[in-house]
């Protein structure tokens, strides 16, 4: 099950960089042009992640985990299906299928890995679906290039064009992961129980949105999704940036895979989740700046590499956190990451259109780059806001079961 997931999300990551990165060619073969035309690709993809996240609980309580996921997956393939369209506008409704099914699999993730997985078990499963998403994009950047090429030397693809080849290609794949999905998955029980008969919880949006700690979680973490997306995007633009764009990306995810190594081993062995959060948010702060205001190669790699690093080694805690809470069922899981991560990608596009403003008001690009740097602060801030779900003696550890009943652990 989660070989499975993790390459969902994986191949989803991979196919929206790759189309990114093949956006010229796909523009040409269209007749389209623009800058402003070429970012609809994404941009498609980022507003189905805010509202496909949302829509991901109504969707599991009404299908089921079984068929919800196996939905997902398939429209995450629906993005395979742009390699056949006839114009521009249908090769974007093919990028928004492919990011609604991206938006339901990552809410999934958390229901799911309750389901199957021991309390013990989940920092690590946390974790390495943590980095999900930076593998996909590793593989979207170094591979992408020699994809096309060797897709180009088979007759059949060549007749398709450059591009449409690894479009279709990581459609087929993602299919085949639903298919797989489809013949070994379950729909289990959302409210936590397994018998048939158990009364539905109730437990929706509405009830969602009435607990503060559903609202500080998303915005705690809301400045570093910023920080991620303004580095490929923003930081590029500061006059005399000692790192280059092709370097910050790699230098960006090999921090995170160490990141997440490391956050993995210090959730499963250190009893406090909030701790974690707190001292990676402030080196995320400070290795930010680093590397924004160095001017010296080797120092602003360094501090690019680490902020890589900070970055991820709190994602094990942070999905770790909400499942350890009292009376938390993979239902009101599903609800809080619904929430978590459509309210994170809302303010961080907000947060990254407030930061052009600031670079055209100034007419200074890198005042939008220090506040996106100055953003990523948002882990440490409201780190305080939230409830801590370890055991401060470090002794036992609040843990929660299924059926949302609290019990200790030596």
């Amino acid at each position: 099950m989660e070989i499975l997931m993790f390459s969902a999300y994986a191949l989803f990551a991979a196919a929206w960089v790759s189309g990114a990165i093949l956006t010229p060619q796909i523009q040409a073969s269209f007749g389209e042009q623009g800058l402003a035309n070429a970012t609809w690709g994404t941009l498609m993809i980022t507003l189905a992640k805010i509202v496909g996240n949302l829509a991901a609980a109504m969707v599991l309580v009404r299908l089921g985990a079984k068929r919800a996921f196996t939905l997902a997956m398939l429209l995450i393939a629906a993005g395979g299906i742009g390699a056949f369209a006839d114009d521009y506008t249908g090769w974007l409704l093919s990028r928004l299928a492919m990011g609604l099914g991206g938006a339901l699999v990552i809410v999934y993730f958390n229901p799911v890995v309750m389901h199957y997985f021991s309390a013990e078990e989940r920092p690590l499963i946390n974790g390495i679906n943590a980095a999900a998403f930076n593998t996909g994009n590793l593989l979207a950047l170094k591979g992408t290039g020699a994809l096309t090429a060797w897709l180009g030397t088979w007759a059949w693809f060549a007749q398709m064009g450059t591009w449409q080849p690894v479009v279709g290609l990581y459609g087929v794949m993602v299919a085949a992961l639903a298919l797989l999905w489809w013949l070994t998955a379950e729909n289990f029980h959302l409210g936590g129980g397994s018998a048939a008969n158990t009364p539905a919880e109730k437990y929706g949006l509405r009830e969602g949105v009435r607990e503060g700690f559903n609202w500080w979680l998303p915005l705690a973490f809301c400045g570093v999704l910023t920080f991620y997306i303004a580095a490929f995007s923003l930081f590029p633009l500061i006059d005399g940036f000692a790192v280059a764009t092709e370097d910050l990306a790699i230098l960006l995810i090999a921090g995170g895979m160490l990141g997440t190594v490391i956050g993995i081993t210090v959730t499963k062995r250190f009893p406090l989740r909030l701790p974690v959060l707190r001292f990676s948010g402030l080196g995320l702060v400070a290795f930010a700046a680093l590397m924004l205001i160095s001017r010296e190669p080797t120092v602003a790699q360094i501090a690019a590499f680490m902020a890589g690093v900070v970055m991820f080694i709190p994602m094990a805690a942070l999905m770790t956190l909400p499942q350890e809470l009292p009376g938390m069922t993979p239902k009101r899981i599903t609800i809080t990451f619904a929430m978590f991560w459509s309210i994170s990608y809302l303010v961080a596009t907000l947060l990254i259109y407030v930061a052009g403003l600031l670079a055209d008001l100034s007419g200074k690009p890198a005042a939008a780059a220090y506040f996106a740097g100055a953003c990523s602060a948002t882990m440490f801030i409201f780190s305080f806001l939230l409830p801590e779900s370890g055991s401060r003696s470090g002794k036992e550890k609040a843990v929660t079961g299924e059926g949302g009943e609290k019990r200790a652990t030596a």
